[in-house]
């Protein structure tokens, strides 16, 4: 059972990439990408050196299966280390300034381990070595999550010759987490992709053993209820369980943006919370008979299915509300944490301007060359390397990693969008057509928002740990959510956790909005950008598609204006009415 009822999402490849080893023995769960195996490699070598262990490079070798390989010996570390740290946390003394009290002060009242501890410091000697046995016994780490976007997929060449599909980007990192150690959970985000998936099936720690118990879980990360009952039913034909749903706001969150038809969040939860047992009941059923026409055990009764969400929650109020209203067994707390230099890998610099960002200095851009909105820090270092780049007429990055290549635009082997090779054939293509200098110039705009993300999503690993350069120069691109625009100053990790609780709240700028709130905001806004030709197709600008976007905010309104006290949305009621009232 866990410990805490809150987990740190993934936060780009190089933010959260050692948190677990930070902190996963206090019981806190956190979240790894394993999307950079360069990244991975890297720091499997600076931990190694750093803890004293032998270290043996993989190098990299596509046929040789080096990213599997990569992401599976980087994990085994993190499990080795997390099971290390923890075995000594748990031997502490029971006695203040020892790691095992640091555990204890950090947990929720409601937690097992911190009801024990009340009951040992009002215990008499008598007492107290059975209740510290059983304290010791209740003790867990945190949840070992490690997360593959599905989208990130792409075939990968060796010259001109093209992989297996079992070589795919995705597949492979997929594959490592697969034969790794490492008990956990798979953190599936970014869509569908049935390919992967029927992939996985093919790895025994993904079934349930005799007793019923899943070594290697699977999350699912959804933006609705639909988008859950599709995958889970897939997933299930397949005897694979879905152990969590994890619901994360289209907008109100950090990196990419999958942004729902103007479904909002509360109505989202709510009929998560209505349907969760329906959801369960049909998906055992179809689970139940795949496994036995495969011929594997069959657990008598459902496997655990726990309901998480994330994305913009910034009070200790919201953060009970969505608990208690919606069941929700934890709460993802991410983009503060980059606060936070005990959980989380950021350079001093940008660790400084996400401190002292405003609501202004965080947007919704194009910055990414998958093609989806992404949430960015304008003015990281990356924004001014690529004009830096273009003004010395070498546009684009190097591209040394290529895991974001997927645009066949001049050429028959995708290439990204980011990279010199795409963007000198771009700029050829728009002077060819006699554009107007103001065309021309917003179009060379559009093209340098975008940013090597391989690159600078890891570069704070790099400066931290000095872990030497990715390519001659790189810059920082950082991602996080609009909801830290209203933190600020570094934090230890008590005092988030004790924000979090309700303990010690933090001062947060007054102008904050409700999580709600801000969401919907977000939304109004996006269907403006939408409409200027900023973001999604022609066919999201039909008459019918905005028409439902509209009427799909309307809707949310009138779900919170029913439940305005309940949810903590009384100061919100005359904008919340505004919206209600919005014609389709």
């Amino acid at each position: 059972m866990a410990q805490h009822t809150f987990h740190i999402p993934v936060m780009g490849t190089a933010f959260t990439v050692d948190t677990p080893l930070r902190i996963a023995k206090y019981g806190i769960a956190s979240v790894i990408s394993i999307v950079d195996d360069d990244l991975l490699e890297r720091m499997r070598a600076y931990w190694a050196h750093r803890r004293g262990r032998a270290y043996a490079p993989i190098e990299k070798d596509l046929k040789a299966d080096s990213r599997a390989r990569r992401a599976a010996a980087y994990l085994d570390l993190v499990d080795e280390f997390v099971r290390e740290d923890f075995e000594a946390l748990r031997a502490a003394p029971l006695e203040p300034g020892s790691e095992l009290w640091r555990y204890l002060e950090l947990l929720p009242d409601e937690a097992p381990a911190h009801r024990l501890w009340r009951d040992w410091l009002a215990a008499g000697p008598e007492k107290r070595p059975e209740l510290e046995a059983r304290l010791r016994a209740a003790l867990e780490p945190g949840r070992l999550e490690v997360n593959v976007m599905t989208k990130v997929d792409k075939p990968n060449y060796v010259g001109r010759e093209q992989l297996p599909v079992e070589y795919n980007d995705a597949h492979a990192a997929l594959r490592g987490f697969a034969e790794s150690r490492m008990e956990g959970a798979l953190v599936l985000s970014a869509g569908f992709n049935a390919r992967l998936y029927s992939y996985m099936a093919r790895f025994a720690g993904f079934f349930a053993d005799e007793a019923g118990r899943i070594k290697k879980q699977i999350t699912l990360k959804v933006s609705d209820y639909r988008s859950a009952l599709t995958q889970g039913k897939f997933l299930a034909k397949k005897g694979l369980w879905v152990s969590e749903y994890r619901v994360e706001s289209g907008l109100n969150c950090g990196g990419h943006a999958f942004a729902t038809p103007g479904l909002l969040m509360g109505p989202i939860l709510e009929e998560f919370h209505q349907k969760k047992e329906e959801l369960v009941t049909s998906l055992f059923e179809i689970y139940r008979k795949a496994l036995e026409k495969l011929g594997k055990p069959v657990p008598e009764r459902p496997p655990e299915v726990r309901l998480t969400a994330q994305g913009g929650v910034g009070t200790a109020g919201e953060h009970a509300m969505l608990r208690a209203r919606y069941g929700l067994d934890s709460v993802g707390w991410g983009s503060p944490f980059l606060l936070v230099p005990e959980v989380t890998v950021v350079d001093e610099r940008t660790r400084r301007d996400l401190s002292d960002a405003g609501e202004e200095d965080l947007y919704l851009s194009g910055a990414s060359p998958l093609g989806v909105p992404f949430n960015v820090l304008r003015n990281a270092s990356m924004v001014a390397l690529n004009r830096k780049w273009y003004e010395e007429g070498k546009p684009g990055s190097p591209c040394p990693k290529g895991h974001l290549e997927f645009n066949t635009e001049f050429t028959e082997r995708p290439i990204c969008t980011a990279s010199r090779n795409y963007q000198h054939r771009k700029i050829k293509a728009l002077k060819e057509q006699n554009l107007s200098p103001e065309a021309y110039e917003r179009e060379i705009a559009k093209l340098l928002e975008k940013q090597c993300l391989c690159t600078g999503l890891a570069e704070p690993a790099h400066l931290e740990f000095h872990l030497g350069p990715q390519m001659p120069e790189t810059g920082v691109s950082v991602c996080p959510g609009p909801n830290l625009a209203y933190f600020s100053g570094e934090r230890t990790l008590e005092e988030m956790v004790d924000h979090i609780y309700g303990r010690r709240p933090l001062e947060l700028e007054a102008n904050r909005p409700h999580v709600f709130i801000k969401e919907l905001r977000l939304y109004a806004d996006y269907l403006r950008r939408v409409l200027a030709g900023e973001f999604g197709t022609d066919r999201d600008r039909t008459p019918e598609a905005v028409a439902a976007f509209r009427a799909n905010l309307a809707a949310g309104a009138r779900y919170y204006l029913e439940r305005l006290g309940e949810l903590g949305l009384g100061p919100w009621k005359e904008e919340l009415e505004s919206f209600a009232a919005q014609p389709a």
